[in-house]
Formats: C-alpha cells, structure tokens, sequence
C-alpha cells in the first residue's frame, strides 16, 4: 500500500521554488549573451519537481500541488499588495534610502507587479505546469515506464515552451518589437531546458528513492486529465 510519507516535502519544495521565483523575478542577470530573469535560478526546481510528483504518485496527485501552488502564489501577491498599501512607519529606513518615502518607493519596486504581469505569470504557469504534467504521464503509459530521461526532458520541452511563449507574449506584446520578443521567449526556454537535462542525474535519485520508500510507482492509465478536477 501506497505511504506517501514523502509527498508534503515534494510539494513544500515545489511551492517554494514558485513562490520564491516570482520574488527574485524582477531582477535581470547576464548568463553569457543572454539577460534573463534571476527566477532561472530557481524556477525550473518547480519542473523537476512536477516531474517527480506525476511520475511517482500521478498526474491527480500532481493536479493538487500545481493549484495549490496558485493558491499560496495568489496569497503571496495580496499581502504583497497589502504591505505596499498600507502607510510606512515616518521612521523607517532601509539601506541607503534616507527618508520613508524613498524605502516605500524601493519597496514597491520590488514586491509591487502590473496586473498585466502577474496575469501573464499566473496564466503561464498554469499551462505550462499542467502540460508537463499531462505530457510526462502520457510519455511514461507509451515507455511503459522506460526511459525516464525521455520523460522529463521531453515534458520539460512542452511545458517549457508553453509557459514561456504564454508569459512573454502577454506580458510584452504592444511594448516590445515582435523579434524581441520571439528572442527573448527562446531564451528562456532554451535556458529553463537545459537546466532540466542537466539535473537529470539528480532526478533519477530522487525518483529512484522515493519509488522504493514509497512503495510506488503510478500510471496514469484511467486518469481523468481535466485540469479543472480536484479528486481523482
């Protein structure tokens, strides 16, 4: 009988990688010749371990921590909203900034998100989780359960693709030439794929332990695939 004793872990690591992304998101770093969001530093931990959940305990199973995932994503973004909000203390300081007004002003730069941005986010998020998802569960009934590395790469490539035209197209289209954008989308999903490819030797482990101390190993063979289902 399935124990599922690993499954909160799997998911507090996923939600956080989220969470966490879209904090360090609003700084751009150099990799090379490409200018990237900082949250390439972490967001593709949340693919890996979508990868891992589908292919240990099932799409369903899966299903539940990506909305789940939205949930405390949307919390995260009103208190946000809240803090930025609410009136700063006359006294507060923070860094070099001298005076409330100056902190508010950096604060709000940092947590605050047009809602265009953030329904670009939610919305890339959404198809592109549940895509590597489906796509991964898919793959693994074809393999009958062969070749892993396939999988989450190959699920990867889809999800990743997904989320990234979603996020950059509605995010920037009207703001950015068409190139640019077309650019900037292949970037990151070149970028967030291969990041994928070389943690595959990490997601073996990973899958290989939690099978055993699992006592698990489920195919998605009469899975109802409606992202939209919340029990199995």
């Amino acid at each position: 009988m399935a124990e599922q004793r690993w499954l909160p872990v799997i998911a507090a690591v996923f939600v956080t990688s989220l969470v966490v992304s879209n904090i360090v998101a609003v700084k751009l770093i150099s990799v090379g010749p490409f200018f990237l969001p900082a949250a390439i530093l972490i967001f593709p931990v949340s693919y890996i371990f979508g990868d891992i959940l589908t292919e240990v305990y099932g799409y369903a199973q899966a299903r539940r921590v990506i909305w789940i995932g939205f949930g405390c994503n949307l919390m995260a973004v009103f208190i946000f909203w809240l803090s930025i909000e609410l009136p700063p203390a006359p006294f507060w300081r923070t860094g070099a900034f001298e005076s409330a007004a100056a902190s508010q002003q950096a604060y709000q730069a940092i947590f605050g998100a047009t809602p265009r941005i953030l329904a670009a986010s939610f919305l890339a998020y959404l198809v592109g989780e549940f895509l590597n998802s489906f796509v991964l569960a898919k793959m693994k009934i074809t393999t009958r359960g062969r070749h892993l590395w396939m999988r989450t790469i190959g699920s990867t490539v889809v999800g990743q693709l997904a989320d990234s035209g979603v996020f950059i197209f509605l995010a920037f289209y009207g703001t950015v030439p068409l190139d640019a954008l077309a650019k900037m989308a292949g970037a990151q999903w070149l970028m967030k794929s291969a990041y994928e490819a070389l943690a595959t030797p990490l997601t073996y482990l990973a899958v290989t332990f939690l099978k055993r101390a699992e006592r698990q190993d489920f195919y998605d063979r009469e899975t109802n695939f409606n992202p939209l289902r919340w029990r199995e």
